[in-house]
């Protein structure tokens, strides 16, 4: 099976250009929510003593339990002193100040997390929407979310320009950009809505629930490329589309799809920077490409299904045989 690469720039455009017709319904609009960032760097990075610290803390608490885990400590001490150096470590402050500058304005991200917010209230009225916050972590984690609470290390987020980079491979390095930060946290929400059955781990089950997850994203977050979403470069996406029955077709040659060998499904689903048992120049995560595109087709079968419907859905095969999905080689 051959793998081919294409170079065609009206499939690069549509796949890495936002969507048209993107805007939400009435009702969803005229939903109540407001959403306004918290950004915690500026104020942290004027710190100079313990009594600061201190005071940092406990002015914003939820952040301290959530995201600095302050009841880990044995004794408060040690978080305010670590506090402390992180604050007034030189180094960490250029890339503080670079983050500030790069994220001067964050109303795109605001207007992002609000429609997100308004579609998922829409969906599941009993949603409370988190508080959101940023923060210059020093590169230690890139975002927490929480029902509560949802944290953003902007320093990770810079770009291929910033002064310090966090260290990880190539691959995963690249997707640590700006348009990919909102929607990240978003995949990381849909976890809250994601029924999923824990007992039978096959491929097809992790394909078909990584699959809810990115499409809760695309529902949620309508005007998102895909790209930002999955986290594929337009030309990995033009190329998987266009190799989508060749792929399709491997997992069935290799009987994929009821293989429950976990180092097996970690190949498909897990981060790898490339899926060699397919191509070389196929990108990691094919299995859960796959199942995203698995579940629009179920989804475009059953337009009567309702999000809420299909993340509290556990059963993966019926997902699967309703799909009737079946992609064929060009």
């Amino acid at each position: 099976m051959s793998y081919r690469i294409v170079y065609i720039v009206i499939v690069l455009f549509l796949a890495g250009c936002q969507k048209k017709g993107c805007e939400l319904p009435d009702e969803i609009e005229d939903i109540a929510v407001n959403v306004k960032i918290d950004r915690l760097e500026q104020d942290f990075f004027k710190i100079e003593n313990e009594n600061q610290v201190r005071s940092f803390l406990k002015e914003e608490s939820l952040f301290a339990n959530k995201f600095l885990q302050q009841h880990h400590y044995p004794h408060d001490s040690i978080l305010v002193n670590s506090l402390r150096g992180l604050a007034t470590n030189p180094s960490l402050d250029s890339l503080a100040q670079q983050a500030i500058k790069k994220f001067d304005n964050m109303d795109a991200e605001e207007k992002q997390l609000e429609t997100a917010f308004k579609v998922i209230k829409f969906h599941f009225p009993n949603f409370n929407v988190p508080q959101v916050k940023t923060f210059v972590s020093g590169l230690s984690q890139d975002m927490m979310v929480s029902d509560s609470l949802i944290v953003f290390s902007i320093d990770y987020f810079i770009g291929k320009d910033a002064l310090y980079r966090p260290d990880t491979y190539e691959y995963i390095l690249k997707r640590y950009e700006r348009a990919n930060m909102v929607p990240a946290a978003i995949l990381l929400l849909s976890n809250r809505f994601n029924k999923t059955e824990f007992v039978d781990r096959t491929m097809l089950a992790e394909m078909v629930n990584t699959g809810k997850a990115y499409y809760f994203v695309e529902t949620v977050m309508p005007c998102t490329p895909d790209s930002a979403i999955i986290g594929y470069t337009g030309q990995q996406l033009a190329d998987v589309h266009h190799n989508e029955g060749r792929i399709w077709a491997h997992f069935i040659e290799k009987s994929l799809l009821y293989d429950k060998n976990p180092f097996q499904i970690q190949k498909y689903i897990g981060e790898r920077p490339s899926t060699p048992e397919i191509d070389g120049n196929a990108p990691g995560r094919l299995g859960t490409w796959l199942g995203w595109q698995i579940v629009r087709k179920y989804m475009e079968r059953n337009p009567e299904v309702t999000l809420a419907e299909l993340m509290a859905d556990k059963d993966y095969k019926k997902i699967f045989n309703e799909s009737k999905y079946k992609p064929e080689k060009r």
